[in-house]
């Protein structure tokens, strides 16, 4: 592993632990070189997957770019960042379970949109905005519609 203050390869594993329910590995690395600290984290990838991209690129796809485009969806809501990785980790595994190696953006979408609509109404209406690209007030209030009809349909099953 490379050091990311002097670049030196030569570095030492001082402390491995498992996190997320013994998904990845947190290792703290120290570099011979220049005593400098930091931490890795190492995770079983399944298979390289390829994003076919709306206009026909393919792209390899970027676990941090989900991250990121989750947390702008997710900006200073009440979400726990513990249950952001963990929702995180199950959309990849879900994407690298499906089979195949190459899949749509818009599946990803959906996907993500659909862990999103579990975790969060706010940041799930601000992802399909984007991903949707709405354009008008009455695509907010087609989106705002369906969650009232699924928290109703949610209610009406309760036991009462």
């Amino acid at each position: 592993m490379r050091c990311p203050s002097c670049n030196s390869l030569d570095t030492q594993v001082k402390d491995s632990r498992p996190t997320e329910d013994s998904a990845v590995i947190r290792r703290r690395r120290v570099c011979v070189a220049c005593n400098f600290r930091f931490t890795t984290f190492e995770r079983v990838q399944l298979r390289e997957l390829t994003v076919i991209k709306r206009n026909g690129r393919r792209v390899p796809f970027d676990r941090d770019k989900l991250v990121r485009s989750l947390q702008i969806s997710l900006r200073k809501r009440p979400v726990d960042p513990e249950r952001v990785e963990k929702m995180v980790s199950a959309i990849v595994r879900e994407l690298e379970s499906g089979g195949e190696a190459e899949i749509s953006s818009e599946a990803i979408g959906e996907i993500v949109m659909e862990h999103l609509r579990q975790l969060d109404d706010v940041a799930y209406v601000r992802f399909a905005s984007v991903y949707r690209n709405f354009r008008e007030a009455k695509d907010f209030e087609t989106v705002l519609g369906e969650l009232s009809a699924d928290d109703q349909a949610r209610l009406a099953t309760l036991p009462k």
